[in-house]
């Protein structure tokens, strides 16, 4: 079990008298990034509320890096190492790079006042060795509204590792974004594993998550319908077997 950085056994969740998850069991390795698939309504929310401590399951266990973990808060998964990246983004468009990196969690000097030079030397440094941002319209003091739907992606992202995020859920990043963000998007996932972390990489398009996950976990009905290593199966075959989940419940 210390091989993974997290893990369900059997988790089930109940809204009153609907169930939205039955019996999940789930992990996430080290250095992965696992792609989560469903359609709409499959149950993908609701997994991801658990894992970020938004709901508590209805029966089950949750895991982080081997060790039980019961009662998970949303602060609770932030100190375990859980950042969420949402569709939405977040982030302050009016306001420069640095100030968006640092929002809320501030670095102070020794005094106790803002060490600005330190923000812009770190964020200089993240958005250029951890992620690769090469544009010269990229700094630190550039205002994030001018960005690209792909490049404020990379920025929410460049946030959640430098607060030492272990697990990065990304929910729906690709909502919105044309084919160019997109695959520069892929690229800023990526340096999430080179970075050393893990990520949950939801959304219901198949050929997004694809092209970066190491393994797909098919999500219907609230049950795990089916999980893959991408290196062992084409995105043709994948498809195939996603619209027969999604007709018949089932991959038989």
């Amino acid at each position: 079990m210390e091989d993974y950085r997290l893990e369900l056994r059997n988790v089930s969740k109940y809204f009153g008298e609907v169930q939205a998850l039955e019996d999940i069991n789930f992990k996430l390795g080290r250095n992965e990034i696992v792609g989560l698939l469903g359609d709409n309504g499959a149950g993908k929310s609701t997994l991801i509320k658990i894992i970020t401590g938004y709901h508590q399951p209805t029966s089950g266990e949750i895991y982080f890096n081997g060790k039980k973990v019961d009662n998970l808060t949303v602060p609770k998964a932030r100190e375990l190492g859980v950042e969420t990246v949402y569709q939405e983004r977040a982030l302050a468009e009016l306001q420069t790079l640095w100030r968006n990196i640092f929002l809320g969690r501030e670095l102070c000097s020794s005094l106790g006042f803002l060490d600005i030079q330190r923000m812009k030397d770190e964020t200089h440094r993240l958005m250029n060795e951890s992620m690769g941002f090469t544009s010269h319209a990229v700094s630190p003091d550039s205002r994030v509204g001018k960005y690209s739907g792909g490049e404020k992606q990379g920025v929410a992202i460049v946030r959640a590792l430098f607060f030492e995020a272990d697990i990065i859920v990304l929910d729906e990043p690709t909502m919105g974004l044309s084919l160019k963000e997109t695959a520069k998007l892929s690229n800023f996932v990526k340096g999430i594993k080179q970075a050393g972390k893990s990520a949950i990489f939801i959304d219901h398009n198949i050929f997004h998550v694809y092209n970066v996950a190491d393994r797909v976990v098919v999500i219907d009905r609230g049950r795990v319908a089916g999980e893959f290593m991408t290196q062992d199966i084409g995105v043709n075959e994948l498809m195939e077997k996603m619209v027969r989940v999604a007709e018949t419940g089932s991959l038989e």
